[in-house]
């Protein structure tokens, strides 16, 4: 059965967006950037919630931007042959390559996903998104990146409903910048 991941940056205190909403703390240098092209290699299918979709539109054209090098070229174009399920409730349509709007609700399309053949991930984007499913008990990995800086507040990561998720820690690495990756599997 597929798994459902959650993936994103995040500061030392636990933030995925400042209280400004910029992540620009969180911009990965070469290794980094690399790991983040493993993991989407490994990924089926991305769940994403509307602010992160509007932000990951980028990557559908980025190909036309000169100054991109051939790293950036590749995620981009992973990205775009990726299938993508948008969830929002004001929008209406979606652009993109491979992408749609969720017909169901999180716990339905993720339950569809996990029993449709095919291989990698599902991966889930967006804090908000993210909060959802970790309410209803659907996430099955935490992959966090944690960046050696301290925001201060703004969105966190992980969600605060009160709830006790017993994690074992599967995997870390540290990066020559400071920025620790850990992958934690949720113990039911």
């Amino acid at each position: 059965m597929r798994r459902v991941t959650y993936s994103m940056n995040t500061s030392l205190d636990g933030f995925v967006a400042d209280p400004d909403g910029a992540i620009d703390w969180s911009d990965p240098d070469g290794e980094v950037f690399r790991h983040f092209t493993d993991e989407l290699r490994q990924t089926g299918v991305h769940l994403l919630g509307r602010r992160l979709y509007e932000t990951m539109l980028y990557w559908e054209t980025v190909e036309q931007d000169e100054s991109l090098d051939a790293a950036e070229l590749e995620w981009a174009a992973l990205w775009k042959a990726l299938p993508k399920v948008v969830f929002s409730r004001t929008l209406t349509t979606v652009r993109g390559t491979n992408t749609r709007l969720a017909s169901g609700t999180l716990a339905e399309e993720i339950e569809h996903l996990r029993t449709e053949p095919g291989d990698g991930d599902i991966a889930i984007g967006g804090a908000t998104l993210a909060a959802d499913a970790a309410e209803a008990g659907l996430i099955d990995e935490y992959r966090t990146v944690v960046h050696p800086v301290l925001v201060g507040g703004g969105t966190p990561y992980f969600p605060r409903d009160g709830r006790r998720v017993k994690l074992e820690l599967v995997e870390s690495h540290t990066f020559a910048s400071g920025v620790v990756r850990l992958r934690h599997r949720v113990t039911r």
